[in-house]
This record gives C-alpha cells, sequence and structure tokens, in this order.
C-alpha cells in the first residue's frame, strides 16, 4: 500500500460519517462500480458547503445523485441546488434518491448535455462544482464562469487522472491522451485566469478550488 493511501484510509477512518441513507447509498454505489466524489473528498465539499453559504449550488454531474444529496445535508436552509446529468439510466435512479431521500424540493435534476444545459441557465451560482466528463472541463468552463457569481467557489473534481496528469501525453496509453491534454489545458487556464484565484489540492484523485475575484 503506498503512503498516500495509507494516510487517506487514517482520514478516512476519522469521518463521522453523513445521513444513514447517504452512508448506504455509498456503499451501494462503491459495490456497483457507480462512480461518486472519493471520501476524502468529500469532507473538503462539504467544508466550503458550509464554508461559503451557498444560496445557490451548480452540480455540473449527477450519477445517481450522491454528491447533491451530500451538499443538500450541510447547506444553508433555503439553498437550492441545480444539478444536470445526460446518461439516461442514471437519471431515474438519481431523482429516486432524491425523492427517498425527501430532497425533492431543494434539489432540481435537468437533463440533456451539460454544454446545452448550461448555455440556457440563468442568474448566478455561489458554488459550483464539476465533477463530469473529464475531457469536457476545458469546454464547460466559459459557460461555468458566466453563471459563477462573485466570489463565488468553483471545485472541479478527478482532475489529477490517477497521477497520468504529470506524465508526457506520449506515456499516457492513446485512447487517454485527449482527455489528458485538455485537463492540462484547464488547469492551466484555472491556475492563470486573473479573475480567479485556484488551488490544486492532491486529495482523492485531485480536486482543484477556484474563487472568482
Amino acid at each position: 500500500m503506498k503512503v498516500e493511501e495509507r494516510i487517506a484510509a487514517y482520514i478516512n477512518s476519522l469521518d463521522r460519517g453523513n445521513s444513514e441513507f447517504l452512508n448506504q447509498l455509498r456503499r451501494q454505489a462503491v459495490a456497483q462500480g457507480i462512480p461518486i466524489i472519493r471520501q476524502e473528498a468529500e469532507h473538503l465539499l462539504k467544508v466550503f458547503v458550509r464554508l461559503k453559504q451557498p444560496k445557490q449550488i451548480l452540480e455540473v454531474g449527477t450519477a445517481v445523485g450522491y454528491s447533491a444529496l451530500l451538499m443538500s445535508e450541510v447547506m444553508p436552509q433555503g439553498c437550492q441546488i441545480t444539478t444536470i446529468e445526460k446518461y439516461e439510466k442514471r437519471i431515474p435512479i438519481a431523482q429516486e434518491n432524491f425523492r427517498l431521500a425527501g430532497k425533492e424540493d431543494v434539489i432540481t435534476l435537468l437533463e440533456g448535455d451539460a454544454m446545452e444545459v448550461l448555455e440556457h441557465l440563468e442568474g448566478t451560482y455561489d458554488l459550483i462544482f464539476m465533477d463530469a466528463a473529464k475531457g469536457q472541463y476545458i469546454h464547460f468552463l466559459p459557460l461555468v464562469m458566466r453563471l459563477l457569481s462573485l466570489g463565488g467557489v468553483l471545485i472541479s473534481d478527478n482532475v489529477l487522472q490517477e497521477g497520468e496528469i504529470i506524465e508526457s501525453r506520449y506515456c499516457v496509453a492513446r485512447r487517454n491522451r485527449t482527455i489528458h491534454t485538455r485537463m492540462r489545458a484547464y488547469l492551466y487556464e484555472l491556475t492563470h485566469r486573473e479573475d480567479l484565484e485556484t488551488s490544486i489540492l492532491p486529495i482523492g484523485d485531485g480536486i482543484t478550488v477556484s474563487i472568482r475575484c
């Protein structure tokens, strides 16, 4: 076991957990191989939701609804979450999870391709969580920036590609090179935009926290 994995295991052992419904949903998702936010990364997401106290949250990539439900458990009263998902098989599962958790009134799921949905959204969001197709992050960014409020927080998950991000593209499997190139471009853009202050954290599979300034 790598030292990093041992540290993550120790940190996760200190976690007090979430609601029983969410804990069960995590176990089911892991057992079925459904990609959800890693446990050590979800700690950070919860901290920023509590710290920011957002009124509007946008999530790009719903999957089975785990992260949206996670945020709903720590967000302030009156906050609303809008989440986007295009994978048809997972949409009814997420909707059912929202219903079972009693969160239908605070979580709205928009079906469709994120590029198209983001183009038609109005208003601003205090916190945006990006957890969709990694090769599309760089394309989502202009649309997301249009929606991110001044002082708003943009959190992007899975940005280190299991460590491959530091390798030359020629050391990466051919099938992953496009995603590798696009993710590098995304990270460069986040860290070099004058209207963002960004930190890249080696937590989980890598997570970025960007503040709009």
